[in-house]
């Protein structure tokens, strides 16, 4: 029951963290609109926060297996989020935003990573569902978008660091509570990397899914922009958020019922083919509130892809490098793939419009699904042979 006990704290880091992620999210690209940017350009400032994170996850993933801890990993990126979103707020022209952006980035864009990996490790040793334990981060996520919706919407996008300070000292405050990881092996070196670079099954994997990201990152930058070029307010890009954060908290809650039924990758190729149908659908579109309410479909592409994922990565990796295997996933999925879909994606709203950018999204993730699939064929005898 003790170890039970343990977990709120991370629970609620959990929740703070990705309270302040909705916003960022959720609003800048809007915050970012008001500042008087342009589509293009918002493009290049959303795509500074995946540029970091390629650096960022990596490095934070390494200095936490070094060392051997998670926690004090964890406090720094927390304490250099409060720090550099203060001064990223004052920026105002276009190279100052995208210069302390990068900063800002370099620190908060590993926490959630990082946190997810903490919450991997602390799954396995209390023996529950590493779902139960994640989906704080996304009620957190979907309680912050209609809050924060609402208030933005009535006093003005250009408020929304306040809310983000908010959670964030939450966040600073819950993380001095939160119980490290004890991990018993040498502390890790840089030639134990090339373990995870020589993983043909991990590389692979890596490359597959990043069709399926780059398309889904793609609507994380712009569904905002889709939603007001649809006649939408800012408390209707929260409420779109909340919906679709809502199924996501469901699934992950519920992970424990169903998500051993079958083997990851099976998941991942469902939730392959629901992408593609999801986002051709939305391409169709010509009424916020119509992509409001498909955004129930959120939780059963990204929370199944997520949760699938994330566990086929861990099978993959050995226990010494777990943060850096986790924190390299990250970089690809939220880093690689953010900087395509944030510069094409802003390249696309600017010369055509959101529904020709959500039709593209769809084939892109017609071909992850396949690539998927190829993938499992190739690697399935490897599998059944060594695991």
């Amino acid at each position: 029951m003790a170890n039970k006990e343990s977990l709120l704290p991370l629970k609620m880091l959990l929740f703070s963290f990705h309270a302040t992620n909705t916003i960022i999210l959720s609003f800048l690209p809007l915050y970012l609109a008001y500042k008087g940017l342009n589509g293009t350009e918002i493009g290049w400032v959303l795509a500074i926060g995946p540029l970091a994170s390629i650096f960022a996850q990596p490095f934070w993933g390494y200095m936490s297996d070094k060392y051997k801890t998670v926690k004090k990993i964890l406090l720094i990126c927390v304490m250099g989020l409060l720090i550099f979103s203060t001064i990223f707020f004052q920026m105002n022209t276009l190279i100052s935003i995208m210069c302390m952006g990068a900063v800002f980035y370099f620190f908060t864009t590993p926490i959630g990573g990082l946190g997810d990996s903490l919450a991997q490790r602390r799954a396995d040793e209390t023996g529950v569902s590493f779902g139960t334990i994640r989906t704080w981060g996304s009620v957190g996520f979907s309680v912050s978008s209609l809050i924060i919706g609402s208030i933005l919407s009535k006093y003005g996008v250009e408020y929304m660091i306040w809310p983000y300070l908010f959670f964030g000292f939450i966040a600073l405050l819950v993380v001095l509570r939160v119980k490290d990881v004890k991990v018993e092996s040498d502390p890790v070196s840089l030639k134990d990397v090339n373990i995870l670079i020589k993983n043909k099954e991990f590389v692979f994997f890596l490359l597959a899914v990043i069709f399926l990201s780059v398309a889904h990152r793609a609507n994380d930058s712009f569904i905002g922009l889709y939603i007001t070029e649809l006649g939408g307010s800012e408390a209707l890009v929260g409420l779109g958020w909340f919906v679709g954060v809502i199924t996501e908290a469901l699934v992950f809650a519920t992970a424990g019922f169903w998500f051993k039924k079958l083997h990851p990758l099976i998941f991942v190729m469902l939730a392959g083919i629901l992408y593609s149908i999801r986002w051709i659908i939305y391409g169709t579109a010509n009424d916020p509130m119509f992509v409001i309410g498909l955004q129930i479909l959120h939780g059963f592409t990204f929370g199944v892809f997520y949760l699938a994922a994330l566990d086929y990565v861990t099978r993959l990796i050995p226990k010494l490098l777990q943060s850096t295997g986790h924190l390299v996933y990250y970089a690809v999925f939220f880093g690689i793939s953010g900087i395509i879909g944030s510069l094409a994606g802003g390249a696309i709203m600017d010369h055509y419009s959101g529904g020709t950018l959500y039709y593209v999204m769809g084939f892109v993730s017609l071909i992850g699904t396949v690539a998927i699939f190829i993938y499992h064929v190739i690697f399935s005898r490897s599998r059944a042979v060594g695991r």
